[in-house]
């Protein structure tokens, strides 16, 4: 019980942070293209409050973390209307990329600060950790998630508003019509083809070795900081 309060009184902060930076990334890149609908709604604010979503914040990533399974989750989402930027269709795709830009950014940060100020080497040779190098890693992986989970081409994920610009103007209007079936496409793939196809281990053979790969190039950035 003691480790598992430790692990959420760590797990918790940096996933508010990482939240919260999302959304509100989100938010600038809007006002910036020209959509002011975020800052009109003061949603332009890094306060937790303003933002978290008591389940999607708190309550499905503790449930994960519990389970032992990839930790994610996500806030209310910053309000964008597509009409309002000056350029529509590249605005909405800026405006989805940010989040996850900015999960990766502070990352980076997370690294450079495992660099700077704790043991990388501990931590890519799998010994115990100190409590702030143990922070430090869930910071990390944490942002990775998210930034990768939120680039997936799936409705209402960031990667579908990149995927909709992609694609022609005839595709991007089909695309957009599935978008009301995202979540259900989600709930099949993660939740029941997992329970009914065990075997077909989707989490571990599609979601984690991209969040893997990306978590040792982080390590070896923090390794490179502190010149081990």
């Amino acid at each position: 019980m003691t480790d598992t309060i430790l692990v959420a009184v760590i797990l918790i902060p940096c996933l508010i942070i990482a939240i919260v930076f999302h959304e509100v990334a989100h938010g600038w890149t809007a006002l910036m293209l020209g959509d002011p609908t975020a800052k009109e709604r003061n949603r332009l604010s890094l306060n937790p409050i303003r933002h978290v979503d008591p389940i999607g914040t708190l309550l499905v990533p503790g449930a994960l973390a519990l389970a032992g399974m990839p930790v994610f989750g996500w806030a209310k989402p910053v309000p964008v209307i597509k009409q309002r930027l000056d350029n529509p269709r590249f605005g909405m795709m800026a405006v989805a990329a940010a989040g996850p830009g900015t999960n990766f950014v502070l990352a980076f940060i997370g690294a450079v600060l495992l660099g700077l100020l704790g043991n990388p080497a501990a931590v890519i040779a799998g010994q115990e950790l100190g409590l702030f190098d143990l922070a430090l890693v869930y910071f990390i992986s944490i942002n990775i998630f998210l930034g990768l989970f939120n680039l997936l081409p799936i409705p209402p994920f960031d990667g579908s508003h990149v995927m909709e610009g992609l694609l022609p103007r005839s595709a991007a209007r089909v695309y957009e019509k599935i978008r009301p079936l995202g979540f259900p496409l989600l709930f099949v793939l993660l939740l029941v083809v997992p329970y009914v196809f065990p075997q077909a281990n989707i989490i571990e053979n599609v979601v984690l070795p991209p969040v893997v790969w990306a978590m040792n190039v982080y390590f070896e950035i923090a390794e490179w900081i502190a010149g081990v």
